[in-house]
């Protein structure tokens, strides 16, 4: 540490102990008594091991060996996070009015009630992540075989995580959910809300620049390409509007294209139905529909040449007559 800073740092100190105070990040309870960001991604990297030991695990399995190391890993996983949701609940009790909070032991039995409960989900879960897989091999000629889609897309990551974050966010945990997304937004470009319902069978292809709001409610065998938007019509009216249905429904077996976006909380998208890319959608849209935009008028007008310096004729030019 320089000299000179050795002289400022008493005051810079005490100038952001000042500003922590000013809006409320400094409370009554520390920085470890909140939920941590850096254990919610260790504990989703041992659950991906748990999933797909083959693929992400440390050490080769036999059968006389993989019980004891998925027994190993799950005891793992819902200690760690019995402890981070454990955290979570004392921080939303910790908001609450004195007269509505509860005792620290109570809980802790919620926290391990809730923990054990996620943990007897987990084969569920891993289920739906198999569709998913087949899902992405079914629709994508690019894909060579189901090992390169576990190993390497974005949008089965970004499903694993979100069908995780969703139970949880179903046993009204606070923060953890919102935490994982965002971790899976910031690696993908992918971005579900972990209230988002979202059925079987369901393929991202490509993936990237997708948003599915809160409230959307996806049902089976649909996909969806890069840049669609499930969205909101309007978020002006702010918290005002929690806990209603702002977010579009789509149904069975739709298919919406690229940087389409279907807005509103009253779009339903009615089952076999195909949407092409850039539409923008804000009404119903009834069952085995096709909704296009029309190609627009092309122009091709004449540039240069820069190798030659001359220009490069026009396609659409009506030829030159020569006398």
């Amino acid at each position: 540490m320089s000299r000179a800073f050795n002289k400022q740092i008493n005051t810079l100190s005490q100038e952001m102990v000042q500003i922590y105070r000013d809006d409320n990040a400094y409370i009554s309870y520390t920085s470890a008594a909140l939920p941590q960001r850096s254990a919610m991604i260790e504990i989703l990297s041992e659950i991906r091991k748990l999933f797909y030991p083959r693929h992400y695990g440390d050490r080769q399995l036999f059968n006389c060996t993989i019980r004891y190391y998925i027994g190993n890993l799950m005891m793992s996983i819902e200690e760690r996070l019995h402890h981070q949701i454990r955290l979570a609940l004392l921080r939303a009790n910790d908001t609450r009015p004195q007269e509505e909070q509860e005792e620290p032991a109570v809980l802790d039995e919620r926290a391990s009630a809730i923990s054990c409960e996620f943990m007897s989900r987990l084969p569920k879960v891993r289920q739906m992540l198999t569709m998913d897989v087949q899902a992405a091999y079914d629709g994508d000629p690019a894909a060579s075989d189901l090992d390169e889609i576990v190993l390497t897309y974005p949008g089965i990551f970004t499903m694993m995580v979100y069908r995780l974050a969703h139970e949880l966010y179903t046993m009204h945990v606070p923060i953890l959910p919102r935490m994982m997304s965002e971790y899976a937004h910031s690696r993908t470009g992918i971005d579900i809300n972990p209230g988002a319902v979202i059925g079987k069978y369901f393929f991202m292809d490509h993936g990237t620049g997708i948003v599915i709001g809160e409230t959307t409610e996806i049902g089976d065998y649909v996909k969806l390409y890069q840049g669609v938007t499930l969205g909101a019509l309007s978020t002006r009216g702010g918290q005002r509007l929690k806990g209603k249905k702002r977010h579009p429904t789509i149904g069975d077996r739709v298919t919406i294209y690229s940087n389409a976006s279907v807005l509103g909380g009253e779009t339903v998208i009615g089952h076999d139905t195909i949407i092409g890319g850039n539409c923008f959608i804000t009404e119903p849209i009834p069952a085995c529909s096709r909704v296009f935009i029309k190609n627009p008028d092309l122009t091709i007008e004449k540039g240069l040449d820069h190798r030659t310096g001359t220009e490069i004729p026009n396609p659409d030019a009506e030829p030159e007559l020569v006398d």
